[in-house]
């Protein structure tokens, strides 16, 4: 498979510096809105450690307010990059609303389906079309991200990557000190700016060619299999100069 991957057990040199995980949620912490309770104990385990989680969704704030376990968190980035909270407290924005017309178009133009959070905007797969048009008439420097059935529009320089750096920022840790997860198209950012980036064997094809470990089991499987290699010291080292790409 071309790309960076590595499969599990890959010999690269292993590192033990690794000090958080930064997890996509719906699909590969969760399924359906629940989160198994082998998943949950292994990051309390991970917290325990003293490491950092951090959340890092296209969710709204508003849409996490059911998520299970949130308090887990040490931050969430929502909205694909564009927000900044802590569990419980007040968010911050890294990034400019959308421009009102450019909404209202999109809602004359026949889109109802239509989620809108402080940033983002997102639509069933469907109307991408549409959306691209939207963004020409707007005139403005958005772009569109898919995840699976959805497509989303944001500012052009704001992916999963920079809504992390942020975090990280606040936290006082670095992208080599962190090992990141997801399995849809708007997780490559992610999995490319971490030190280590991880797919579970379930992911698109997008996001499994770009990590550096496909990990075995199908979601929040991978993802317990990912934290107990994380504990244990079993992970590759970070690679070098590597940076956040759209």
């Amino acid at each position: 498979m071309a790309g960076n991957r590595a499969e599990c057990g890959a010999s690269r040199e292993q590192f033990a510096g690794y000090q958080a995980l930064a997890c996509d949620g719906d699909g590969t912490l969760t399924c359906r809105g629940r989160m198994a309770a082998t998943t949950w104990r292994a990051l309390e385990v991970l917290r325990a450690s003293g490491r950092r989680l951090i959340l890092a969704t296209g969710e709204t704030l508003k849409e996490l307010a059911d998520f299970p376990h949130l308090a887990l968190f040490d931050r969430i980035v929502a909205e694909n990059g564009a927000v900044l909270a802590r569990p419980g407290g007040k968010a911050r924005l890294l990034a400019a609303p959308p421009p009102e017309a450019f909404v209202r178009d999109l809602r004359e133009h026949g889109v109802r389906a239509l989620t809108l959070g402080q940033v983002i905007v997102s639509m069933p797969r469907r109307w991408e079309r549409t959306l691209h048009a939207a963004i020409r008439r707007a005139d403005i420097a958005w772009r569109v991200v898919f995840n699976r059935n959805e497509v989303m529009a944001l500012p052009a320089e704001v992916t999963k990557a920079t809504g992390l750096a942020a975090a990280l920022e606040e936290l006082g840790l670095c992208c080599d000190q962190v090992v990141g997860v997801g399995d849809v198209e708007n997780d490559q950012a992610l999995l490319r700016c971490c030190g280590c980036g991880a797919a579970p064997s379930n992911a698109v094809l997008t996001a499994r060619r770009c990590a550096d470990l496909v990990l075995p089991g199908r979601g929040a499987q991978g993802v317990v299999n990912l934290i107990h290699r994380l504990l244990e010291g079993d992970l590759p080292a970070p690679r070098r100069g590597r940076r956040p790409k759209h």
